[in-house]
């Protein structure tokens, strides 16, 4: 009795398996966002970094919602320099931005305020010990918007054989 009832249970566990592992999959993704807004920061941004030695390595956009997490992995070498550039939203009244290396050790924390000289953005220069991948997560909080746009870019710096 206990084994048809073990069967049965099996049964109806592995047919639903499937839709659960699909219904999963549906939600991954990033949302890209309208950027036009911070398109004056971004080419200024660029402009320095490609004028200081620096080549942009990645870049995007994301949909972003207030008081919650983003989360982007990075793959970083040991010895390179690496400058990341997080853009939020011009009316967020705080941005946060925390690394975290393989062995989730925090690397790196940022916190700007609106009233801040830096504003909205937020930008750091690192250099990894090991060739791993590292955690970067990102926080913007807005009084009357839930839905923002946030922005970023990885440079990383050029050497004279590269």
């Amino acid at each position: 009795m206990k084994q048809k009832i073990l069967y049965a249970l099996f049964l109806t566990f592995s047919a639903q398996w499937p839709a659960l592992v699909l219904s999963a999959q549906e939600t991954i993704g990033q949302e890209s966002c309208d950027i036009s807004g911070y398109k004056k920061q971004i080419d200024s941004l660029s402009a320095y970094y490609l004028s200081n030695g620096f080549k942009l390595i990645r870049q995007t956009s994301m949909k972003m919602e207030s008081q919650y997490e983003m989360s982007i992995i990075l793959p970083l070498n040991k010895g390179e320099w690496y400058s990341v550039v997080y853009i939020g939203d011009p009316g967020a009244r705080l941005y946060e931005v925390r690394m975290y290396d393989f062995t989730e050790k925090m690397v790196i924390y940022k916190k700007n305020l609106w009233g801040d000289t830096d504003g909205n953005i937020i930008n750091f220069t690192y250099e990894p010990i090991a060739s791993e991948y590292h955690h970067l997560k990102l926080v913007q909080v807005h009084k009357k918007k839930k839905t923002l746009c946030g922005y970023v870019m990885l440079f990383k710096r050029v050497r004279n054989n590269d």
